[in-house]
């Protein structure tokens, strides 16, 4: 598939993407400190869920990680402003790179403040639930977000990416992409503006369980298999017969 599309490049970088708020700081350990050792030289984790405590979390997840991987944020608009203001500057003395969703992604002006206020070298992102090409393009010319991601399976499909990366292009803002790293990792190779693919925690855990041939990070980088057709994908019959609910007519 990505040679008609046209590649651009080999493989695209991914980043370990887990740390749910829901876990111990222990999980949150472990799971960060597990995506370091596989040679994921970025991880994300969530915050948002009790902001007092999310510096502490995030340290956490500095300790496991050490200091040369890079560390994204992810509050999927849990913050306020304000709030969004002042931890991203405790988060930058830990060294996070990428703040995403700092405040709901409705909230344009609100992403404009924190692009433009947030400490140097601090990425903001948002662009996971964009549906269409209107909604990308309000969000690039307001200047909201420093990366677009952008998601397949919500905008359009294959189709929808690849307009999608058109308007990065044109903009210029790159692209990053989110979740189905699969699919993402295909589509990534064949778009310019691109420069990471999300290896989110439940893709990881279920593709490889329902499909052969489901992409998995080498050296920290997805590298599709050109010698299988399509996105490389094969159903696993019997394993996801397991699942089955009900007769099949």
């Amino acid at each position: 598939m990505t040679d008609l599309i046209g590649r651009v490049r080999r493989s695209i970088p991914a980043y370990g993407s887990g740390g749910f708020t829901s876990s111990s700081d222990q999980q949150l350990h472990d799971e960060l400190a597990g995506w370091a050792a596989d040679g994921l030289r970025m991880v994300k984790m969530k915050v948002g869920r009790e902001p007092d405590v999310d510096p502490d979390r995030v340290a956490v997840a500095r300790k496991a990680i050490g200091p040369d991987v890079r560390l994204f944020v992810d509050a999927n608009g849990a913050y306020t402003r304000k709030q969004a203001l002042r931890l991203a500057r405790e988060f930058a003395d830990l060294g996070v790179v990428w703040f995403e969703e700092p405040v709901s992604s409705d909230d344009l002006a609100g992403l404009r403040v924190l692009r433009d206020r947030a400490p140097a070298g601090m990425d903001i992102a948002a662009g996971e639930y964009g549906f269409d090409l209107f909604s990308f393009r309000r969000m690039l010319e307001a200047g909201a977000v420093d990366v677009l991601q952008v998601d397949a399976t919500r905008c359009g499909g294959i189709t929808g990416f690849l307009r999608a990366a058109a308007l990065c292009e044109a903009a210029p803002v790159p692209l990053s992409a989110h979740t189905a790293p699969t699919l993402h990792g295909h589509l990534c190779t064949c778009v310019g503006p691109a420069v990471h693919a999300e290896y989110f925690h439940d893709h990881a855990r279920i593709e490889p369980r329902l499909f052969d041939g489901a992409l998995a990070p080498s050296n920290g980088e997805l590298v599709p298999d050109l010698d299988r057709p399509g996105l490389g994908l094969a159903l696993r019959g019997e394993e996801a017969a397991r699942y089955v609910v009900g007769s099949i007519s």
